[in-house]
């Protein structure tokens, strides 16, 4: 596998309804609203389509891709500023609190990008990320280990971020539901043909890093798998298993 030197995802080389398959799945959400519940003026950065953002609140978004700008005002969001996270344009203290919800694999400077969210915020700032550590704690470790590597070097390790924020920080191991409505490729722990949809793959970014003729090899062996009844022959528990501890965590720092 090649080294990545840049992790951003281009959302705008391709169209893709990123808003139709990575919603917010209220039970994460929660979590993420509490740790900000006292706050009056949120910054969200990394906006992309307007997932998970507090609706009883002030938000302020910033997103640089045309396309997920495009798509917030199509999802009646609050329009976003075209600005990156390490290049924050707003005065220091601005903002009560800031979210960025798993976008922060997608920045080159990740620590300055958090540094800036610090800058400007009073209060919390709570990131919702991948533990990169932890990423093949299901079934995906036999069929998609070249996602797996593609991540590990794209997701930045939980101290990394911790650092960057300084401050008090407590980082939360969140359960993923069975019927998670947020796309992301540990949502479908349970529902293995997802991942033979064309469509739930485009809105998942580590495939777009992945080597020609990989994504092709890895759906058409899981195809095969579920076809013949393999994959339910060895992981059938996944479908009825209610929750899952794989790698998502909520990160907040006060």
């Amino acid at each position: 596998m090649s080294d990545i030197t840049n992790p951003a995802f281009n959302y705008d080389a391709q169209t893709q309804d990123y808003a139709a398959h990575r919603q917010t799945d209220p039970r994460i959400a929660a979590y993420i609203h509490n740790a900000l519940s006292n706050a009056h003026t949120i910054l969200n950065v990394g906006a992309g389509a307007g997932s998970y953002e507090p609706e009883d609140k002030y938000i302020v978004a910033v997103e640089p891709s045309l396309n997920m700008r495009l798509q917030r005002l199509e999802q009646n969001r609050t329009p976003a500023i075209n600005a990156k996270a390490d290049a924050l344009p707003f005065d220091d203290n601005s903002f009560d609190a800031s979210m960025a919800t798993i976008t922060v694999h997608h920045w080159p400077d990740v620590a300055k990008g958090l540094q800036e969210m610090r800058r400007v915020t009073k209060g919390a700032v709570a990131i919702l990320t991948f533990d990169p550590d932890a990423l093949d704690r299901f079934w995906n470790k036999e069929y998609m280990q070249a996602l797996i590597n593609v991540e590990r070097q794209r997701y930045p390790s939980i101290a990394s971020i911790t650092n960057a924020l300084g401050g008090h920080c407590t980082v939360e191991e969140l359960p993923i539901p069975l019927d998670c409505v947020d796309g992301f490729q540990e949502a479908f722990y349970g529902r293995p043909e997802a991942f033979l949809n064309k469509e739930v793959r485009k809105s998942q970014s580590a495939w777009g890093f992945l080597q020609a003729g990989e994504e092709e090899r890895i759906v058409q062996r899981l195809g095969e798998d579920l076809a013949s009844g393999e994959w339910d022959k060895k992981y059938s528990s996944y479908r009825t298993m209610p929750q899952l501890l794989g790698g998502l965590r909520l990160i907040t720092a006060r």
